[in-house]
């Protein structure tokens, strides 16, 4: 049986995703336990927050948020009249939320989905955010 392509979007996750829960594992592991998720006071309702160091981690899927990488330069096949815009639009979003948090006085860092597959570089890159000032 195939699967229709609106089943398979229903399936895909915004939240809880495989690489967000890999960099919460790391966090864990650094001894960076007390953070919360997805808070909707903040904006763009970070993927992990940790509130009094004024830190924001944002998990980005490569294809979705368009990322320089091979997954997130690849194209679409069908229905570019669509996905293009959403995918610049994305991009905005993401742009302009950083901004936001940074005019609060947050730190953010981006985790590209790609960066998973390197998780000696990952988890450096999470303890010097870590670490640094706010």
């Amino acid at each position: 049986m195939s699967m229709s392509r609106s089943d398979n979007m229903r399936r895909i996750r915004s939240k809880n995703t495989v690489p967000e829960l890999t960099v919460r594992r790391l966090l864990r592991s650094l001894g960076f336990p007390g953070y919360r998720i997805h808070r909707a006071d903040l904006p763009g309702k970070p993927d992990i927050a940790f509130i009094a160091r004024k830190k924001a981690i944002q998990v980005q899927g490569c294809f979705w948020h368009g990322h320089a990488c091979p997954e997130g330069s690849r194209k679409p096949k069908s229905n570019l009249a669509y996905w293009l815009p959403k995918i610049q639009r994305n991009q905005a979003r993401d742009a302009a939320n950083s901004a936001k948090l940074a005019a609060l006085g947050w730190s953010v860092l981006t985790v590209w989905e790609c960066e998973l597959c390197s998780p000696e570089k990952l988890t450096a890159a999470l303890a010097a955010f870590m670490a640094g000032p706010s």
